[in-house]
């Protein structure tokens, strides 16, 4: 196949397949339907075989074939070297925009406070950061490198473990001040218990009930409970006295060291079986400003 005369062909029919649509195909691409439809009939007249199955009815109608399925991960693959090598064309090693993916959670009780240190070691690299609580395709949002919470297991791309993760009740230093106020495990259940909804998508995460288990305490229904879907609220309610959470280590570190939060019973050690991964596509290694902030992130998981 002479490449440069099917590329527009080629894109015409990812998208399509992608979207199930010539109408959010030609919306993407900036043409009209009639356009991307035009496209891949030239391609299926080249090829001699039909890449879709159409239909005038239902709510999709237009499906790619079992031959059209085999071949687009190839297809997909290429348009992302593709990419890569224009990109290394366009920048010079270490300048540029460098789009990281991260949770907002993470983004917020983690890199953000540190990412001053980064602009200063790499003034010519501008930093995109792309806060997202699901898995998003690295190909398709042209993402660099990214910290991914986890068991290190994510289809396509390189994933080196950052940091380990410990969980532990913390509250604010205001509600230590009553005489053996939270002298004991067991009084927690006296407490309002903050719960990390976020984390239920996260199999294995420890919640309460087996942090309470740990320390010895039989029963595990408290007093009260407040329920959050995001883990930076979750420390934040925390430092507001609303009630006790349970800590992530690695999002609470800044919390303890300025003194925001006190950590309980620290004689009770619960490891997380999840951990924090830097992951990347394995031709973004290629990349200098990837390897760099990539090296940057390792040098401050452990400061």
């Amino acid at each position: 196949m002479k490449l440069p005369i099917h590329l527009n062909a080629l894109k015409a029919f990812e998208a399509s397949a992608r979207h199930q649509s010539f109408s959010a195909a030609a919306e993407e691409l900036n043409v009209t339907p009639a356009a991307v439809g035009q496209l891949v009939r030239t391609l299926e007249e080249w090829l001699d075989t039909p890449l879709f199955h159409r239909t005038n009815s239902g709510k999709i109608r237009l499906m790619p074939t079992e031959t059209a399925e085999r071949a687009l991960p190839d297809i997909r693959a290429g348009f992302d070297k593709l990419s890569q090598g224009l990109e290394l064309l366009q920048q010079s090693p270490t300048c540029g925009i460098l789009t990281v993916t991260v949770s907002p959670a993470f983004a917020a009780k983690w890199l953000l406070p540190r990412l001053d240190r980064f602009q200063t070691l790499c003034p010519d690299t501008d930093v995109r950061l792309d806060t997202n609580l699901k898995p998003i395709d690295f190909a398709i949002q042209r993402v660099d490198i990214g910290v991914r919470y986890g068991t290190g297991n994510w289809q396509g791309l390189v994933a080196e473990k950052l940091m380990d993760e410990e969980v532990f009740p913390v509250c604010s230093p205001r509600l230590l001040e009553q005489p053996e106020r939270l002298s004991l495990p067991e009084q927690l259940l006296q407490e309002t218990l903050i719960h990390d909804l976020s984390m239920d998508e996260h199999t294995g995460f420890p919640k309460w009930s087996a942090w309470l288990e740990k320390a010895g305490v039989e029963k595990h229904q408290s007093a009260h409970n407040i329920q959050i879907n995001n883990s930076a609220a979750v420390l934040q309610t925390a430092i507001d006295g609303a009630g006790i959470a349970l800590a992530r280590s690695v999002m609470v570190k800044d919390d303890l060291a300025a003194g925001r939060l006190v950590r309980l019973f620290p004689e009770f050690q619960f490891d997380s079986p999840l951990a924090y991964f830097v992951v990347y596509k394995p031709e973004s290694t290629e990349l200098a400003k990837t390897k760099m902030f990539r090296d940057w992130l390792f040098t401050e998981a452990i400061r």
